[in-house]
């Protein structure tokens, strides 16, 4: 998804809908940082349809259009998102970030060691 396409809250989105993605298994493990520094600041966040673009392209080796064609997008979007989520990716590794997944299960049912607990009030 790129920086432009997140709605705001109150904001409806503008253009084309979103399509529903096919996005097949989440891994347990979901937020990374470097180990050698602490974090300043925010880290870089990739959202599932950018993570299973990278899984099908880079690792499983498939083209383009197959990836597409299995998560249900458009070959176009596909490039666009892989392109961003590389690009995120690349951040995080030159600057020192952390990298967040959107969508940790272990964060939403408050087990991430990591993230701040919202039922600790």
């Amino acid at each position: 998804m790129a920086g432009g396409d997140q709605e705001t809250p109150g904001c409806p989105r503008r253009g084309r809908p979103r399509v529903r993605r096919t996005i097949v298994g989440i891994p347990e493990c979901r937020c990374y940082k470097p180990c050698c520094r602490e974090q300043e600041g925010p880290g870089v966040s990739l959202q599932p349809d950018e993570i299973e673009l990278l899984r099908l392209i880079d690792l499983e080796g498939l083209e383009q259009e197959e990836a597409a064609a299995r998560i249900g997008v458009s070959r176009k979007t596909a490039w666009r998102d892989l392109h961003e989520a590389r690009r995120k990716i690349a951040d995080a590794l030159v600057n020192g970030k952390g990298i967040n997944m959107a969508g940790c299960t272990k964060a939403a049912e408050g087990r991430c060691p990591k993230c701040p607990r919202t039922s600790d009030a």
